[in-house]
């Protein structure tokens, strides 16, 4: 059987830990091509670039490894190799391991998820994994079972059309984890605040982003509340913006001009 074809990004960099034991855990399953940023791109959502041009560099290549790097973003990565690297599309695109949590309203500033959403739009099965550890020595020894397992399933099983999946990991107790917990999104917010302080060069202030996390519900159907009780969060995600709800009560508007 042809084996199937992986594309692996992240937003942390070519270089991360996280993003090369992404890699280990992938080349036993299929072809890997890795498209990453040269350099760190966090929080850049589904940024892309329009005002530099792009160039790519060949790391390496042998049979059934092939891996460049990009001086663009992680949704950057993912559509050039969709449309110039690529001959075929791939089966399945897996972004991280992101050192940081992506779970809740993180999602919306994500790279690792914006990566796994610019697949999702390509109608390609895509993933985004992430752990709660920014630390460089970040351990993914208890992730690594839980890696495997849902890729494995979404290779066998797919998912829904422009769907992704955003995983995310408890930092690690050095105990294995207490198992998936197939969820949604939480909701919440950052309380945000600008930091001033004063260049020690030129003596001009400058600021410097400053928040803290405040969750708005105890649900126990939630990532936030997985990830609080030492299980794996993994919440199905789409592009899909639209409040439903919402459209029948605007209905309304639509005649009544003012």
């Amino acid at each position: 059987m042809e084996k199937p074809l992986i594309l692996v990004t992240n937003d942390d960099g070519i270089n991360a830990p996280g993003i090369r034991k992404l890699i280990e855990l992938m080349k036993p399953l299929g072809k890997v091509v890795v498209v990453a940023p040269e350099t760190a791109q966090s929080a850049m959502g589904h940024a892309i670039t329009v005002r530099i041009p792009l160039q790519f560099h060949l790391i390496q290549s042998q049979e059934d490894y092939t891996e460049y790097s990009l001086n663009g973003t992680p949704v950057d990565c993912v559509k050039f190799a969709l449309h110039q690297l690529l001959s075929s599309p791939p089966d399945l695109i897996v972004s991280g391991i992101n050192h940081g949590s992506n779970a809740s309203v993180n999602i919306i500033y994500s790279g690792t998820m914006g990566a796994a959403l610019e697949g999702a739009m390509a109608n390609i099965p895509s993933i985004g994994f992430s752990i709660l550890d920014y630390a460089h020595n970040a351990r993914f020894d208890e992730a690594e079972k839980y890696i495997l397992h849902l890729v494995k399933l979404t290779l066998k099983k797919g998912l829904e059309p422009y769907t992704a999946l955003n995983v995310n990991f408890p930092k690690s107790l050095e105990t294995d984890y207490k198992g998936l917990k197939i969820c949604r999104q939480s909701r919440s917010y950052w309380k945000e605040d600008f930091e001033e302080r004063i260049h020690p060069s030129t003596g001009k202030a400058y600021f410097w982003l400053k928040g803290s996390f405040s969750l708005l519900e105890e649900s126990h159907d939630t990532d936030e509340y997985a990830l609080k009780n030492y299980q794996v969060s993994v919440v199905p995600v789409h592009f899909d913006f639209t409040h439903y709800q919402q459209i029948e009560a605007l209905r309304s508007w639509e005649n009544n001009l003012t």
